[in-house]
């Protein structure tokens, strides 16, 4: 990089938000700077097990409902587009997920989940125990009921920011990494330039903040409080037993994943510390072997642990800053980050063309935290 330059737009961090928006942005024809602390994709992207099963954290119809369906519908044509582009296989496989219940008395809790997820259009089937076993021979002889969403996937998180990455450079973005941002230079509600730890200014008409949980420390330096927080999450990986199916329930999943299965994943109050615990680890293998018993006799693979970017509702922070001119937020997407990857470079990108706010992203605005939401093209 030169010591100064001026783009269209800089992005404050380079994980799987980051780089999507930043691929959305060089189809629209902007320029666009990223610039990453670390290694691109090196927290929470590389970490995640990269379910893309929208169901689990819905309980019906609503925003937060519309916005992962609308980016879970978008993948099949997005990987083929990447993968074309990049080189990089993403992984994507439509594995098919079972959420399943052990104890007859939560039997009824998940019928009334099955009865909230209909309205959303995905297939869904309710299965008793035994037929869940004969869907997948593997479950636990004592599991009573299950509901199979054939449609539900998963992908390869590392190799998907890899993907976008470089999918991104290629139509001429710019991803710099081991580069911080050391200071945001503004006046009067309006962000002007970055100075990075390379010794760089760069000037911009706008700036996104898609740090994920460091964005709380980027917006500060603004002045701006942002309930972004660290929330760590374990996982293992054991040794491939034959599993065919993604399996929810004990509060853990397990996901087939060539020769692995992969197991997650604690949730933790452990500040900036994402460590890998005998306690989270022992947690894990006892849930794999609840709900899939022969993992009680596979080996452990690997074991790690990274840093969900986690917000007081669970939900993500997208849109404009409130306040600010030309700042934008794309940060808080807790554990859904890879599945909302594509919709938020796509939406993000689309109000920065447009200069509205798309209707899925009202909904998600940062000053839900301070008054009630207004519904898009009413009066205050």
């Amino acid at each position: 990089m030169s010591r100064v330059q001026t783009t269209d737009v800089v992005i404050i961090g380079g994980g799987i938000i980051g780089c999507s928006v930043a691929y959305y942005l060089r189809k629209a024809g902007i320029e666009v700077i990223v610039l990453e602390q670390g290694e691109i994709g090196g927290q929470a992207s590389s970490a995640a097990a990269g379910l893309l099963a929208p169901l689990g954290p819905l309980g019906g119809p609503g925003p937060f409902a519309d916005l992962l369906l609308a980016s879970f519908a978008l993948f099949p044509a997005l990987v083929a587009e990447l993968e074309h582009l990049s080189g990089i296989h993403c992984g994507y496989e439509r594995t098919g997920a079972l959420r399943i219940v052990r104890n007859p008395k939560r039997v009824i809790r998940l019928q009334k989940r099955l009865a909230e997820w209909q309205p959303l259009g995905l297939r869904m089937h309710w299965l008793n125990g035994d037929e869940a076993r004969q869907l997948e021979p593997l479950l636990a002889p004592d599991i009573c009921a299950a509901v199979y969403a054939p449609e539900e996937s998963q992908i390869n998180a590392a190799n998907l920011v890899q993907a976008f990455a470089l999918s991104a450079q290629k139509l001429g973005a710019h991803i710099y990494s081991h580069t911080s941002v050391e200071n945001i230079e503004h006046h009067a509600g309006h962000a002007t330039s970055v100075q990075t730890s390379q010794g760089e200014k760069i000037s911009y008409s706008r700036i996104i903040v898609t740090a994920g949980v460091w964005a709380a420390q980027i917006m500060a330096g603004l002045n701006v409080v942002l309930p972004v927080r660290p929330l760590s999450g374990q996982m293992l990986a054991l040794q491939s037993c034959g599993l065919r199916h993604i399996i929810f329930g004990e509060g853990a999943y397990v996901l087939p994943r060539g020769d692995e299965v992969l197991v997650g994943a604690t949730k933790e109050e452990t500040g900036f510390a994402a460590q890998v615990t005998p306690e989270g680890q022992g947690w894990l293998r006892n849930a794999a072997y609840k709900l899939v018993p022969v993992l009680g006799a596979s080996g452990v693979m690997r074991s790690w642990a990274g840093l969900r970017p986690s917000t007081p509702d669970t939900r993500p922070v997208l849109g404009p800053l409130p306040g600010w001119q030309n700042v934008l937020l794309a940060s808080g997407h807790n554990s859904v980050g890879i599945i909302l990857s594509p919709l938020t470079g796509q939406l993000i990108s689309e109000y920065i063309v447009s200069g509205k706010v798309p209707a899925l992203l009202f909904p998600f605005l940062l000053d839900r935290f301070s008054q009630p939401a207004q519904e898009p093209g009413k009066d205050a």
